[in-house]
This record gives C-alpha cells, sequence and structure tokens, in this order.
C-alpha cells in the first residue's frame, strides 16, 4: 500500500523530521498567497512525474494558479491528477539519499544511505555501486544514533549536518517500524540554508498490515487495469516491459519474471491466476492483460497442481487472444490440456526457459 508524498511528509512533520511548510489542494482555487516561489507536485503512485509535466514551479499566485490547472488536466501513466501538494522552493546546497528499505536476505531492514540524491537510487546502484553505503539494523537492538552517524560520515557529512543526518535516520527508522513500512525513503534529503531538510518522500506499507492502518485507503491510485484485476480477485502489478505474463502461483509467476529478464525480455506485468484457477479465471486474466497498452506478446506459465490443464486450456481458448502466446503447460491433466491448445494452433512448451525464449522473439517479431 503507497502513500502519497504528502501523507508520508504528514507522518514526517508529526517524527520531527524536517520538512518545508506545505499544503494540498484539491482545485485551483485553494491555491493561497504566494510570497516566495513554489512548487507544485502531482499527488499520483508512481514515479516519472517530473517528466511527465507533473512537477511545475511558478512565482506569484497567478502563474501557480494556472500551472496547478495544467497539472489537474495530465493524465501520468494513465493516472489523473485530484491532488497537488504545494511548497516552497528550496535553495539547496547538495542534496542526499536516506532510505529503508525489508531485505528479504538478511530477514530485515537495512538503511540505505548516498551522496548521490535527487535520482533514482537504481541509476546510482547500477553506474556508481560505490556511491551506496548500506547498514543491516539489528532486528532487537533497532538503530543507534552512532550507527547513524558512521553512515554519515561514509557520504561525507560532518559537523552538525551529521548529526542531524543521525536524527533524522533515527526518526525515520520509528515511522518505518510503526507503520510496518516495506519501503521508506528520502530522496532527496537536502542541505539548504537552513540545514538538513526532507524535500520528497516514498512510503510502502505492508499490505498484510493494512488493517492495522486503516486511515490509509487501500486502493485511493489504482489505474483502470489494476481496478479490473482487484474485482475479478487477481494479484496484478504493472510493470514497463512489453511481454504480458500469466502464471498459477506467485513464486511461478516471480520465476516467469526472472527467465524473461534473463533472455533479454522485458515483463509488461505480474499477474498471478492463483491456485485452483479455472477457465473463468483464465479468461478474467488474459482480459486483464490485454488492457495493457503496447504488449507484444504473452508468457502463460502454468504447473499444475491443483490447477488443472485443461481447464487453463480452454479459458485460453474460449478467450481466443489476439496478441501471440507463448505457452508453457506441465501438471495436472497436462495431456488434455496440451491436446485443446494444439488443436487450435498454440505450441506448447515443457521447459520455462524455451517458452520465455518464444514469448521473446514474438515480441520482436522473430517468425518461427
Amino acid at each position: 500500500m503507497k502513500l502519497h508524498e504528502y501523507q508520508t511528509m504528514e507522518l514526517f512533520e508529526r517524527y520531527g523530521i524536517p520538512v518545508l511548510p506545505f499544503y494540498v489542494i484539491r482545485e485551483p482555487g485553494e491555491v493561497r498567497e504566494v510570497k516566495k516561489p513554489v512548487v507544485l507536485k502531482s499527488q499520483v503512485l508512481v514515479g516519472g512525474r517530473g517528466k511527465a509535466g507533473g512537477i511545475k514551479f511558478a512565482k506569484n499566485r497567478e502563474s501557480t494558479i494556472r500551472k496547478a490547472r495544467e497539472i489537474f488536466d495530465l493524465r501520468i501513466k494513465d493516472l489523473e491528477t485530484k491532488e497537488i501538494l504545494i511548497r516552497e522552493e528550496a535553495d539547496i546546497l547538495k542534496e542526499y539519499y536516506l532510505g529503508f528499505t525489508v531485505d528479504r536476505e538478511n530477514k530485515g531492514l537495512t538503511m540505505i544511505a548516498s551522496a548521490e540524491g535527487g535520482v533514482e537510487i537504481e541509476d546510482v546502484a547500477e553506474k556508481n555501486p560505490e556511491k551506496i553505503y548500506k547498514l543491516e539494523v539489528d532486528p532487537f537492538l533497532g538503530l543507534q544514533l552512532y550507527q547513524g552517524r558512521e553512515l554519515a560520515k561514509s557520504i561525507g557529512l560532518k559537523g552538525k549536518d551529521m548529526i542531524t543526518f543521525a536524527s533524522i535516520a533515527h526518526k525515520l527508522y520509528r515511522i518505518v517500524k510503526d507503520v510496518d513500512a516495506e519501503l521508506c525513503e528520502i530522496n532527496p534529503l537536502a542541505i539548504t540554508p537552513n540545514g538538513l531538510l526532507a524535500l520528497d518522500a516514498k512510503l510502502n506499507i505492508d499490505d498484510n498490515s493494512a488493517f492495522r492502518h486503516k486511515e490509509y485507503r487501500a486502493d485511493v491510485e489504482l489505474n483502470p487495469i489494476e481496478r479490473k484485476a482487484r474485482d475479478y480477485g487477481l494479484a496484478y502489478v504493472d510493470l514497463e516491459g512489453d511481454i504480458g505474463v500469466i502464471g498459477c502461483g506467485a513464486g511461478l509467476v516471480m520465476a516467469s519474471l526472472d527467465t524473461l529478464k534473463l533472455f533479454g525480455g522485458k515483463a509488461a506485468n505480474f499477474l498471478d491466476v492463483g491456485g485452483g484457477a479455472n477457465e473463468e479465471n483464465t479468461k478474467q486474466a488474459l482480459e486483464v492483460v490485454s488492457l495493457r497498452k503496447g504488449i507484444k506478446s504473452v508468457f502463460i506459465n502454468i504447473f499444475g497442481g491443483i490447477t488443472r490443464c485443461d481447464e487453463i486450456a480452454k479459458g485460453i481458448v474460449e478467450f481466443g487472444p489476439k496478441v501471440p502466446l507463448s505457452i508453457r503447460m506441465m501438471g495436472t491433466n497436462e495431456q488434455d490440456g496440451k491436446r485443446i491448445l494444439e488443436e487450435r494452433g498454440y505450441h506448447v512448451f515443457d521447459s520455462m526457459e524455451e517458452a520465455a525464449r518464444k514469448s521473446i522473439e514474438l515480441a520482436r517479431g522473430v517468425k518461427e
């Protein structure tokens, strides 16, 4: 469950993390008097707001209202802007990154810091991994202030800024624990003439703890495809590639994504029909994936246990996808499923790797 930037900033204020004064508008007429240049930020739960025109700057109330209208008229990655955060522009001297994430491998929280703030941390990790510093947080002792100071030194902070950084890190850690966050980051955490300030924020709450945080709406920013998937009871996540992915079981779908990436393909989505999926579930899954623009092929990966391969095959044939399919199918009623598909001209693979390669070929227009 993702929170809007302004919701995370409200948490920061509550826990004493320094931020610039801000407010949120839901229509242009709510713009307040502008005494200093301001920044307007679309509140949508996707990245790339700036490139899409969702972040604008203004110097007076008239231009702020005009820019607000422009942002409200935008659709960013198929999401409309319903709220805009407005705050004063910051006089930035240097930008840093600070965040916490759940590290599955180490079974705990990891604090991450970098002197390369203001850009995607994934880009820094890929291009300049030596500029990222990590600290595993002991789940029993928690984050200690001295650890925050050590990490601050690692990214070049000294004196008062080092002390402030450690304090902010400790408060951010408390937020992560209190709201059951999977990810919480400040990017950038900027040095300004007024000291360190959190200028942007991201926070994702573990869906399994949503019942403890009912003040936040879990479906506030679902796009039309995600909403359709939720209505059908399907686990769906939008990604950025051009190959649709459908599988039965979250682990199998994750393996499908990894296999595609291994061979140079890019998944357009994660879609798990779940164990015991039937003909109707399969048709619904194909309908959801087909709504995604730019799909060039679909990789269907079925390992039948309680899921019957013949049921999956009937759903595929009944729906009749217009994009080419690459299908891997094994397990319960496997031969019946393959027969149903092959009678309709579909080739079915036993190997996940072969099916993944074929889906990439189909997406690239490579013929047999």
